[in-house]
């Protein structure tokens, strides 16, 4: 049995028959046998569903096999659509070439000039987003959502702005990238900038923005990162708001950080196709020993106007006391008026009160009291 050489050839496959290393035939799915009779006999089973080696294709079409291959090559200014019984599989890029054995399905090559451009129409598009297709990473597929624009960049330059909506572009070649933006308002927060005053305190500040694009292509075209450009400008302006001002300052006007930031940015952003629609300061944070003294200030501030107050209210009790006196000294009547008033108060504290000799022995008892 050394002198016969014996192949299963599985489905879905064939077999390259080579004598001496020399390709002799093709060999179809099913049992072969061959007398080795003293060469060397070799087969090498091949998957009839993936593309053909290079090596093996320069070999069939040196044997004058090509009758079996679908052969499809590719200028460097091509991209082809490969159809497999009329269903497209695979893209493939420029300057390439692939074959495919014909016995496995029926074949098609779409080609497409790229010198025409590289944006894909929008059928091809459609026809592109589907699962299952190989060679994808030759080709942008981009969906920009509603209240958005895609900023389309080739080879890192800014080359236009894409509508809501699907777009697709070609990559061969070239690096084709579409950064979304986002055209509503938004909010951008400098949080946690620690910044000295102009009498040495530190302080941690925390100011919020809210601002849009007027001009995405504008603002893409002079600016790599136009939202880090604006950060850096909020931080500038409320160092500058900071910095020239003392904490008492700082602390009795809140507003004076805000109108100097927006100052700021008025002298910087025009022309830059951003626009900051409104502002405010967020949080101002002490340090911690710097809370201490301030409460203690406050104490001390709120405890003299106590005192203020109270002074006040003494004073006047004691000038309405002394208006009283000399309005009693020339009115018996207001002033037995005024004792009935007194003795009222006091009765009100007494659980029982107990009169010999009628009111007015009690009543006279008192006045002589008080003018004894």
């Amino acid at each position: 049995m050394d002198n016969v050489l014996l192949v299963t050839v599985p489905t879905f496959s064939v077999g390259v028959l080579r004598i001496d290393g020399v390709v002799v035939d093709l060999l179809p799915a099913g049992q072969h046998g061959f007398w080795r009779c003293g060469a060397q006999v070799v087969v090498d089973t091949v998957d009839t569903r993936r593309p053909v080696s290079d090596v093996n294709v320069r070999e069939l079409l040196a044997r004058g096999m090509d009758q079996h291959l679908v052969c499809m090559d590719l200028s460097e200014h091509e991209v082809g659509l490969r159809f497999e019984d009329g269903k497209l599989v695979e893209v493939l890029p420029p300057d390439s070439r692939r074959a495919y054995w014909k016995d496995q399905a029926r074949h098609e090559l779409q080609r497409i000039d790229l010198t025409h451009g590289q944006c894909l129409d929008a059928e091809l598009v459609t026809r592109l987003n589907r699962p299952g297709i190989a060679g994808m990473d030759h080709v942008l597929l981009a969906l920009v959502p509603a209240f958005h624009v895609g900023v389309l960049k080739i080879d890192g330059v800014v080359a236009g702005l894409l509508e809501p909506g699907q777009h697709g572009y070609w990559r061969c070649g070239s690096q084709v990238a579409v950064e979304m933006v986002d055209t509503r308002l938004q909010a951008l927060e400098v949080s946690g900038q620690e910044i000295l005053t102009r009498d040495k305190v530190n302080l941690r500040l925390s100011l919020v923005a809210n601002w849009r694009y007027t001009d995405v292509l504008g603002a893409h075209g002079q600016m790599s990162k136009p939202v880090e450009h604006l950060y850096r400008e909020l931080q500038f302006g409320l160092r500058a708001a900071v910095g020239t001002r003392t904490l008492d300052e700082l602390l009795e006007n809140k507003q004076l950080i805000d109108d100097s930031v927006t100052e700021h940015l008025q002298a910087q952003l025009p022309g830059s196709g951003l626009e900051v629609g409104s502002l405010g300061l967020r949080d101002i944070i002490l340090p911690g020993e710097m809370k201490t003294l301030l409460a203690q200030v406050v104490e001390a501030e709120k405890a003299a106007q106590a005192n203020v107050i109270r002074r006040r209210e003494e004073t006047q009790a004691t000038r309405s006391l002394l208006n009283t006196a000399k309005v009693m000294e020339g009115n018996p009547t207001a002033l037995r008026l005024k004792e009935l008033e007194t003795l009222e108060r006091v009765a009100e504290r007494i659980d029982r009160i107990s009169v010999f000799g009628g009111l007015d022995q009690v009543l006279n008892g008192m006045v002589s009291l008080k003018a004894g």
